[in-house]
This record gives structure tokens, C-alpha cells and sequence, in this order.
């Protein structure tokens, strides 16, 4: 049967070029489905729908629009598990992480809705300077415009409703570019959009090279704002090429997790496990680096080797598969090259590494050189370092020697050293008694230092999304 197509959305309308380009399962290569390539025409087109349909948003009311995100929701928790099977088969997503993805995108939206009819300024006390005597202001938040809404794929569904979700509820229009290898689920839901209501042109899904198109809506004279999720080195051309646009970017982390003597292993090592492996460790926040105290770490990492080799590998439609493929056979290449890498200067591998395809059995190394790519870079694949410290203090020291800053989490059952650790770890979330990969949709998100700017969750993104505008008025 021949895979269906799936043309982009401009202005309301299917588009197709002469480019198509076939969608595929990273696990087995099998397509399932076709998509178009756009080129500088339909990024034009695009952006010129999304301008015309701003003050069309700008005009409608928070109620109005948070009446379009519901319905956006219901229709997307009607449509769960059409939109699971889609993430699943173009991101390689075990099915069943996939319907979790489904449901967290409808929470999204909902959040999003909710946050719309508490968009609001403040009053601003004019009489507490000498000079503001007999006047009175306040601030009203207004949109920005167009937004270009970047995302990655491996949440191309949940990812994508962080950025449109609050662009919609905050007045602004969107061009959204997803990932070239995820872009279905991406095109479903600028179908369920149109559905419910939004007006032609307020969403834009365009498909291709993220290189090209990014370049071109980060250039873009009428692009009032970039928003991006994905590897530092694009998050910083953009921003290098953004200028006076706003811009917020979500990026790269080797997150870290502390175990504590005194930590509870039966809850940590299957939490940690399942923070390291989940989708093939192709998460921002993925566990990549444990260090665990030397009186529990051996008992810990026995404990953690064999709740590893109890995950299941195969096709990410199963329901029984834990571990399914990285998105492409060269990702799979280059995650095996760095645990070569990482074993040659010294590291322990306990256990996994074998290579099928773009599948990669979960690995476990220890004893691992903190200048290893795998503990000083973004793995982004089934692999995590398990060490052993001393003392607190040097953990500490140990999670906050890298360029990144997301997040991270501490195992102890002594508050002391939960809250010393959350106020030395230099990241944007601090977890304790729980992995960092833990997220909940309403959160704040994001982080510092290369891990990115600006902060993502419904009510933190329609901050950056839209500005204050103040009004004052002289009284008497």
C-alpha cells in the first residue's frame, strides 16, 4: 500500500512542490508517509499568510482564543492514538512512550487554553515617584507578531504544542518548521487547528531542510520572534543570525544525577534507568552522568545493570518494546563511536553497546573520564556513566563541570544536603528525589549557560511571546 501524503499547510491550504520527500521508520528504514520540500517560495508564502493573519489574532479575545485551544485539545484526546502511531513511526518512538506523548500534548494545549484568559499586565503605582503625582498607568500585554517555531524530533508532537499552544493563546500567528525527519504529526495538527476554528493562516507548517528554512525565517524582515529547540550549534546561529528578534532557545544538556548514601535505591534505580533509557536516551533530558556515593555504589550499579537488561528491544509498534532506534543509522554510528571513545581513555563498559541498524542495546559504562564525549558532550543515545564520589561537595563540583545547565536531580533522604545541592547546582530545574528528566507540561522549563535562553511551559512562554505595553493617563 502506498504511504499517504501529507502536504504542508499555507494559508489554510494543502501545498505540494515538485520535491517530495518520503518519511521513514528509523527502525527498519520502511516509509510511512511523503511530505513536500519547500523552498524560498513557500517559506515567503508562509510568512506572508501568518502577517496577514496576525491582526485577525490580535483582534480576537483571550476568551475566544482559549476557546479555539480547547477544542484544539478535545479533538487531540479524541485523536490520541492516530497522533501516537504518527510520532512512533516517524521518530521510532516506542508505542507505548508515544500515546504518553499523545496525552501530554492535549495537557499542553489545555494549559495553553487556561493560560490565555489569564493574559493580563499590572497596575504600576505612578504617585510612588514625586513626579508621577495625578497619574495613573498600566500595562497591557500585547503580541509580537509572526513567530517561527523551530522544533526537533524526538517530541515532534508535545514539543511543537509548547511553542504554538502559547503563541495562539498570547494573539500571535505561527510559521512552524518541524524537524525534516518528523514532520506528520506536525501536519496533523495544523489539520485538527483549522478544524476548530483558527483562522486561515494563523498556523503555517512548512517541511524541508531545517538548515535552509531556518536561515530563512530567522532572516525574515516580518518574523517577530525565533523560537528553537535543538542542538547548540544551530541555537547559536540562529541567535547569531536572529539580530533584534526575539529569540528563545531551548537547547543541549548532559544532565547529572547525585545518589546519596542514604539514598532509597528501590526508588532511584528504576527511576534512574528509566531517565537514561527512555526513547533511546534522545531526550534534552536524559540522565547521561550518576554519581553515587562509594558506600552504595556498587550496590547500585549491580542493581542498575540488571534493571537494564531487563528492557525489551524490538519494533517501536509493539506495545512490550522499552528500547526501539535512534532516528538514523549514522546517529547509531556516532553514539557507538563514543563509547569506543570513552572505554579507550579508560571507562569500564558493564554492559550493552551491541549495534543493529540504528538500534543500540543500552549501555552501561563506569569509571568514565570526565573529558570522554560521553561525560563532557550531549550523548543523545542509550549510554549513561555511573561514578563514585566522596563527599557531597565534590558531586556537586563533579555535575556543575559542564558547558550545559538544564537540569539535574539529587537521591537523599537529608533535606541539608537536597537544598545545599539545589542552590550550588548551576542549572534551570533542580529535581530532588527524582531524575531529571521529570517534566510536567505547566512547568517552567529551560536552562542556562549552553543549554539556552528563555523559558518554555504554557504561562512562561506567552511571557516571551508577547510584550508590555504601558498606558498612562494624567488624572488632574
Amino acid at each position: 500500500m502506498k504511504a499517504m501524503e501529507y502536504p504542508m499547510r499555507i494559508g489554510g491550504q494543502p501545498v505540494k512542490t515538485a520535491a517530495p520527500q518520503p518519511v521513514v521508520l528509523p527502525y527498519d528504514g520502511s516509509e510511512v508517509g511523503t511530505v513536500f520540500r519547500a523552498a524560498a517560495a513557500e517559506v515567503e508564502a508562509a510568512v506572508a499568510a501568518g502577517r496577514n493573519a496576525a491582526p485577525l489574532m490580535r483582534e480576537m479575545t483571550p476568551a475566544e482564543r482559549s476557546a479555539i485551544l480547547r477544542k484544539a485539545s478535545q479533538k487531540a484526546a479524541e485523536r490520541a492514538e492516530e497522533l501516537a502511531m504518527a510520532v512512533s513511526s516517524e521518530c521510532g518512538k516506542p508505542i507505548k512512550e508515544a500515546r504518553v506523548e499523545a496525552q501530554r500534548a492535549v495537557s499542553t494545549l489545555e494549559f495553553s487554553a487556561e493560560e490565555a484568559r489569564r493574559l493580563c499586565g499590572e497596575v504600576v503605582p505612578m504617585e510612588a515617584s514625586p513626579v508621577g503625582k495625578g497619574r495613573m498607568a498600566m500595562t497591557v500585554r500585547e503580541p509580537l507578531g509572526v513567530i517561527a517555531a523551530i522544533t526537533p524530533f524526538n517530541f515532534p508532537l508535545n514539543l511543537s504544542m509548547h511553542k504554538i499552544g502559547p503563541a495562539i493563546a498570547g494573539g500571535n500567528a505561527v510559521v512552524h518548521k518541524p524537524a525534516s525527519t518528523t514532520p506528520i504529526s506536525a501536519l496533523l495538527m495544523a489539520g485538527i487547528f483549522e478544524e476548530c476554528g483558527l483562522p486561515k493562516g494563523a498556523l503555517n507548517v512548512v517541511t524541508g531542510p531545517g538548515g535552509e528554512i531556518g536561515d530563512l525565517l530567522t532572516f525574515h524582515k516580518d518574523v517577530a520572534m525565533v523560537t528553537f529547540t535543538g542542538s547548540v550549534d544551530v541555537g547559536m546561529r540562529i541567535r547569531n543570525l536572529a539580530g533584534m528578534k526575539r529569540v528563545t532557545l531551548e537547547l543541549g544538556n548532559n544532565s547529572a544525577v547525585i545518589v546519596e548514601a542514604d539514598a532509597d535505591l528501590d526508588d532511584a534505580v528504576p527511576r534512574c534507568v528509566t531517565g537514561s533509557f527512555a526513547h533511546s536516551g534522545q531526550v534534552c533530558i536524559s540522565v547521561q552522568r550518576i554519581f553515587v556515593h562509594e558506600r552504595v555504589r556498587d550496590e547500585f550499579l549491580e542493581r542498575f545493570v540488571a534493571r537494564t537488561r531487563r528492557l525489551a528491544i524490538g519494533h517501536p509498534h509493539d506495545p512490550k518494546t522499552d528500547i526501539s532506534s535512534l532516528i538514523t543509522e549514522n546517529e547509531a554510528e556516532r553514539v557507538c563511536a563514543w563509547i569506543d571513545e570513552a572505554v579507550g581513555a579508560g571507562a569500564k563498559l558493564i554492559a550493552g553497546g551491541k549495534r543493529q541498524r540504528a538500534t543500540v542495546e543500552p549501555v552501561v559504562l563506569a569509571e568514565v573520564p570526565g573529558n570522554a564525549k560521553v561525560s563532557c558532550r550531549e550523548a543523545f543515545g542509550p549510554v549513561v556513566g555511573i561514578n563514585a564520589f566522596r563527599d557531597l561537595d565534590e558531586a556537586i563540583d563533579r555535575v556543575n563541570d559542564s558547558e550545559y545547565g538544564l537540569q539535574a536531580g539529587i537521591y537523599t533522604r537529608d533535606l541539608e544536603k537536597a537544598f545545599r545541592a539545589a542552590r550550588r547546582v548551576h542549572v534551570g530545574g533542580f529535581m530532588i528525589n527524582e531524575v531529571p528528566q521529570y517534566r510536567v507540561d505547566h512547568m517552567p522549563y529551560g536552562g542556562v549557560k549552553m543549554s539556552g535562553i528563555g523559558r518554555e511551559g504554557p504561562k512562561y512562554a506567552i511571557e516571551e511571546m508577547t510584550e508590555p505595553k504601558l498606558i498612562c493617563w494624567k488624572v488632574n
